[in-house]
């Protein structure tokens, strides 16, 4: 295979993973915000969290730009852009140290967890500067339970994933095979 087929495959599959995350957040987005407002599952996390695994920081951190602006632009809501990206950098940064740093030591199902906290956090504190209204620190806990809750359920998917589709797949999604 030439070395471009292994550039061309990689950018299929980060466009299919750049889709795949912008239909589930178009689906997640049908749906009322999770116990308080604003709170969702962030099932779109499932493939940047992948690409972050297959790939690098850098791949996810790209799904995460097209996917916040294009679900900003498909909500019209551009403003929701300051809250969606700024969450999702902080948690890949997050991601990104945890599974350079520390994984193996804590599982898939930790680093998802912590970083779908730290998204969360950093969301609140993000609407707690623009807004200027500090009484929105008070939902810090609840957004911190939240994230435990969607970073499980994301890290679950993800394990899942890993156990059940066969390596070969991902070999081949992300090396060169002359196969």
């Amino acid at each position: 295979m030439k070395r471009g087929g292994y550039a061309a495959k990689k950018i299929a599959v980060l466009a299919v993973f750049t889709a795949l995350s912008l239909v589930m957040f178009i689906i997640e987005n049908q749906f009322p915000p999770m116990f308080i407002p604003g709170a969702k599952m962030g099932l779109a996390n499932i493939f940047s969290f992948a690409a972050l695994i297959l790939y690098s920081p850098w791949e996810a951190f790209l799904i995460i730009a097209v996917r916040t602006g294009l679900g900003a632009i498909y909500a019209g809501n551009l403003s929701a852009v300051m809250y969606s990206f700024t969450g999702g950098v902080v948690s890949m940064a997050v991601s990104s140290v945890l599974m350079y740093c520390v994984y193996p030591k804590i599982s898939l199902m930790s680093v998802s967890i912590i970083a779908a906290a730290a998204h969360n956090v950093t969301q609140n504190i993000v609407f707690v500067i623009i807004s200027g209204t500090t009484l929105m620190f008070g939902y810090m806990p609840y957004l911190i339970l939240i994230g435990i809750l969607s970073g499980a359920i994301v890290g679950g998917v993800i394990m899942l994933i890993y156990k059940k589709v066969p390596m070969n797949v991902f070999l081949k999604a992300v090396y060169k095979t002359d196969k």
